[in-house]
């Protein structure tokens, strides 16, 4: 499986972006999707996922209200919607995919298969 970020860029406060992971290979629909995030000098965080079938998410609380995880299978494409967004939401956002047998989300990052680039998003204040 290969996995493509996009959509991020420079927005100001309290603006919305929406980031989307192409995915490609077989059973892509197969695999639970996280959204991750690694900001300067700090740690790769795991911010959601989604469930293979797109039925359940999970999120971080610090994130909780203002970003949404949504998949379509028929596409192979895994989206997240930023909505008010703040400086400390800086951060290079990567998707990743983990093979799973149930409809699972999966909030651990070793627990993932294959991984993006990612894609930065800089929130100027």
């Amino acid at each position: 499986v290969q996995l493509q970020a996009s959509g991020g860029g420079l927005v100001q406060a309290g603006g919305s972006l929406r980031l989307s992971c192409a995915a490609s290979g077989r059973m892509v629909s197969r695999y639970a999707m996280g959204w991750f995030r690694q900001a300067p000098g700090k740690e790769r965080e795991f911010i959601g996922g989604i469930s293979r079938g797109g039925g359940t998410t999970e999120y971080a609380d610090s994130v909780k209200g203002r970003f949404t995880i949504s998949r379509d299978n028929a596409k192979n494409m895994v989206y997240l919607q930023i909505d008010s967004l703040k400086p400390e939401d800086t951060a290079v956002y990567l998707c990743a995919a983990a093979w799973v047998i149930s409809s699972v989300v999966v909030p651990v990052d070793r627990k993932y298969d294959y991984w993006g680039q990612g894609t930065l998003v800089t929130v100027s204040s």
